[in-house]
């Protein structure tokens, strides 16, 4: 198997609050091969978009990477000097926002602020700028006469497009999206996963998608992250993840969505909440909405294990995944938990 392009390992951010420390994201390990779209995904507030951000070193104030590497392209970009992570952001690595209003100025044309990239970061002349935004515009759908307008006259999905070109214009490497089409309409949100899956794969790109939404997971993802209060509960293909969970909290994800290739059923929720993180439990994170929790569960925290074909899973019951699978599809078993 070939080295990853990105390998993350033990990544912890804090986020310094009033009441304490919040750890956000707690010893986070993952992989993204060469030219794959990785979905990370979990509820709100398990450290989805901290991750994407840590990766970028774009952060909030109060937060801090405390420990961990980030291993990409060969070289740790946690402990890069900055003006060597300001140099690969853009060039290697991208970032798609979850509003592109929020990377989008809007008293500027949009083709001003792709020439600012181009230019800037990329060295080109605005000549060739110029080129290279019609171009962008073309790839991403976008009659290139649109460079003139502002934001503003685009509709969303239009502006994902021109922030998905910007992500694009000095050909990165890893292009990391932050809940890309959450804000859209289902019909427009499938629009851009096409255009998305489509460049990622006729330029060889590799993308972390970072999403709430199983069902787009299953729509472009190769590879599947799913996180629960700041850890990695279970990764691997996309398919291997989704038909055969093996963590009871992927699990549970699973029963939470409509299978849109099976029959019309009965959707089950997680009953409960995630933790404090300002003060975890002890064990592992899920153990209190967990149905299948044994005492060692509560107290012990289980390592991240691979269980075959890069499929790592963090859970003491592992072994015991298939009865659980069938145990796991009973609404009764959840309603146990409520």
């Amino acid at each position: 198997m070939s080295e990853p392009l990105l390998s993350v390992r033990g990544l912890k951010v804090d986020y310094k609050v009033d009441a304490g420390t919040v750890a956000a994201v707690d010893d986070a390990t993952f992989t993204v091969p060469s030219g794959a779209i990785v979905g990370l995904v979990g509820e709100s507030g398990c450290g989805k978009t901290t991750v994407a951000r840590a990766l970028t070193r774009i952060i909030a104030g109060n937060a801090r990477i405390s420990g961990g590497e980030a291993i990409f392209d060969g070289r740790d970009i946690l402990r890069l000097p900055e003006g060597e992570m300001n140099r690969l952001r853009w060039r290697d690595i991208a970032f798609i926002p979850q509003s592109a209003m929020n990377s989008l100025d809007p008293v500027y044309r949009v083709e001003s602020q792709l020439r600012e990239v181009l230019c800037q970061r990329g060295g080109l002349s605005k000549a060739a700028a110029r080129k290279r935004s019609e171009e962008l515009f073309e790839m991403v759908g976008i009659e290139p006469r649109r460079l003139r307008d502002f934001p503003h006259q685009f509709s969303g999905g239009m502006r994902q497009r021109v922030a998905i070109a910007l992500a694009l214009a000095l050909d990165p490497k890893l292009i990391i999206a932050d809940e890309p089409v959450t804000a859209l309409d289902v019909i427009v949100q499938r629009q851009i996963l096409d255009q998305l899956k489509d460049l990622q794969q006729r330029l060889g790109i590799s993308v972390i998608l970072v999403t709430h939404d199983i069902s787009v997971v299953a729509y472009v993802c190769d590879r599947i992250v799913v996180m629960y209060a700041g850890r990695v509960a279970e990764e691997g293909a996309m398919r291997d993840v989704l038909t055969t969970p093996n963590h009871p909290y992927t699990m549970g994800l699973c029963n939470a969505f409509p299978d849109l290739a099976g029959a019309a059923g009965t959707l089950t929720p997680i009953e409960g909440a995630p933790p404090n993180l300002l003060h975890p439990p002890t064990g592992c994170r899920f153990a209190p909405r967990c149905p299948f929790a044994l005492d060692t569960c509560r107290t012990t925290s289980p390592g991240l294990d691979d269980i075959g074909h890069n499929h790592p899973v963090a859970c003491h019951r592992v072994g015991e995944a298939e009865a659980l699978r069938a145990k796991a599809a009973q609404i009764e078993t959840w309603a146990m938990m409520a």
